[in-house]
């Protein structure tokens, strides 16, 4: 089909076949997780995987592409906003003013380290920011809330996922071999240590229970006190963006405007509002595994939709380069993490 006839008959065409196609892979990345081995990846990474595979094969149809682009405006924000049903204010009080300091320290370095590497590597500043997000945050769920703002391609949000699947496997295996074999920091700590530098929130409850209750209850804990710092980070990337944006001269898209024309992500103050929610207590506890559900397929359908426009020859293009970036910001933050919980004596 050519470019002419691709673009008429995805104009006339509604969201509804690209929404069934990106929620069937979603459905289908959470049946996979049932293949013993399978359920090391999370859902989000199986979906970015499954739609990559089907746009580099078989390719996506055209008339899907209204629902594709649906699922990455619409269907990505809705789950970051149900994303803060699963935090409480009074988690963060749990940790500590201690383990909140090495949490926000740890993260702010991180990012500040990562965009300074990568500007010195010569990688495009869009997928350093994306890779930095994923590292210094949550994974996945930070790549994809931060490319609302920083807007890189979708080949630069594949990389960045590669990268935050890749080391944080990696940290989920190495850190407690290294907890049992070396460290012995005690449950506290090394919960700390793992919720602070650890990746995705899968990746850290997998890790940080591996030494015990009290260890995984704190790890998990920590990585979601981590995982509120998203809303401020978006934002002041937000706020960047329109600063650049001014000093150049360049237009803004009307989606990213807001009175003056400052680019507001909106949905962040949803997601600090379910924060808010959720810490009222009036969201009861039989209710935790059907919005952490939702959440969980929503993000999937827009990571599906993510790989449904991804051209793996594009993504080799970026080259070995932000890998080494990915590799290096990995590192970093684990080193980091492990220096400041014991320099600080936390959890002792």
């Amino acid at each position: 089909m050519n470019n002419t006839s691709e673009t008429t008959a995805s104009s006339g065409a509604g969201p509804w076949t690209g929404l069934i196609l990106t929620a069937g892979i979603a459905a289908a990345s959470f049946a996979l997780r049932a293949i013993p081995g399978v359920d090391v990846l999370s859902p989000l990474i199986l979906s970015i995987l499954i739609g990559m595979a089907l746009h580099n094969t078989v390719g996506t149809p055209a008339v899907a592409k209204p629902g594709v682009q649906f699922s990455l405006k619409v269907i990505l924000k809705a789950g970051i906003v149900l994303l803060g049903l699963q935090l409480t204010f009074s988690q963060v009080v749990e940790v500590g003013w201690l383990g909140v300091a090495i949490i926000t320290v740890t993260l702010v370095a991180t990012f500040v380290f990562t965009k300074w590497l990568g500007a010195r590597l010569g990688i495009d500043r869009k997928l350093t920011e994306l890779i930095a997000a994923g590292t210094a945050i949550c994974g996945a769920s930070a790549v994809i809330a931060t490319n609302t703002v920083t807007r890189g391609k979708d080949e630069d949000v594949a990389y960045a996922v590669a990268c935050v699947t890749v080391f944080g496997s990696l940290s989920m295996v190495l850190i407690p071999l290294i907890e049992t074999t070396v460290l012995q920091l005690g449950p506290i700590a090394y919960g700390l240590w793992s919720g602070a530098t650890i990746h995705e929130v899968a990746q850290v409850v997998a890790a940080a229970f591996q030494q015990g209750e009290a260890a995984g209850h704190y790890g998990t804990i920590a990585k979601l006190t981590r995982v509120m710092l998203l809303a401020p980070l978006v934002l002041a990337l937000g706020y960047l963006a329109h600063e650049r944006m001014s000093g150049s001269g360049e237009k803004q898209s009307s989606e990213d405007k807001s009175g003056g024309g400052v680019p507001i992500p909106w949905f962040v103050f949803g997601f600090v509002a379910m924060v808010a929610v959720a810490s009222t207590g009036i969201v009861p506890a039989a209710a935790d595994p059907w919005h952490q559900g939702l959440t969980q397929f929503l993000l999937a359908m827009a990571l599906a939709a993510m790989g449904l426009e991804t051209d793996i020859r594009k993504l080799v293009a970026e080259g070995a380069r932000p890998a080494i970036l990915g590799a290096a910001s990995w590192l970093f933050i684990v080193v980091l993490g492990l220096a400041l919980v014991v320099a600080t004596g936390a959890g002792h």
